[in-house]
Order: C-alpha cells, then structure tokens, then sequence
C-alpha cells in the first residue's frame, strides 16, 4: 500500500471518536495499524482504553462507516488486541493537552 493511501485511512480513522473521552481514536493512539490488501480488505489492528469497553462495539462499527467511504475500500475488519497494552504513552501530544494529561 503506497504512503498517500495510509495517510488517507488514518485520516478517515480520525474521524472515529471515543465516545467516552471525545479524542479520535488515532490521537489517543488505540490504533496500532490499518492495512489494505489486494482485494480491498481494510485490516484495522487496534485495542481500546480498557479490556470489557462497553462503548467497543460503537467504536468498531464508525471505524467500518469511516472507511467505507474511500474507494479502495472494500470490506473492512476491525481486529482489537489487548497486547501490548495501551497506554497514555500512546497519545499524540494533541491528546493529552485536550485532556489535561502532562506531556
């Protein structure tokens, strides 16, 4: 996948919000990677802020939404880990300013 198209999915990805914090998913660093294949499936590896998330369901059905809008896109799966953890190391500095978090 060329660079122009990874930057095009991750920028639909941060359209995704976390319901419960109101940051993108990219920004608070939930995804770890997006990856397309030569069919169009769009692979999402991605974890959330914590295991038992009652909102994970809501998140994985915009992340499908978001990328159903770009052509290359065919399908997507969202695939959520656990490892490694997540973490606040993880947040874009955007992230933490927006939720008090010191850098």
């Amino acid at each position: 996948m060329d660079e122009a198209l990874q930057e095009n999915l991750m920028g639909a990805l941060e359209n995704v919000i976390d319901p419960e914090l109101g940051i993108d998913i990219v920004n608070l660093g939930l995804v770890y990677g997006v990856d397309l294949n030569d069919e169009g499936l769009a692979t999402v590896t991605m974890t959330l802020t914590a295991m038992g998330c009652p909102l994970a369901g809501h998140i994985e059905s915009d992340v499908k939404r978001v990328l159903e809008d770009i052509p290359e896109v065919q399908e997507t799966k969202v695939d959520i880990v656990w490892n490694p953890p997540w973490s606040k190391d993880r947040m874009s500095r955007y992230a933490k300013i927006a939720l008090g978090i010191p850098d």
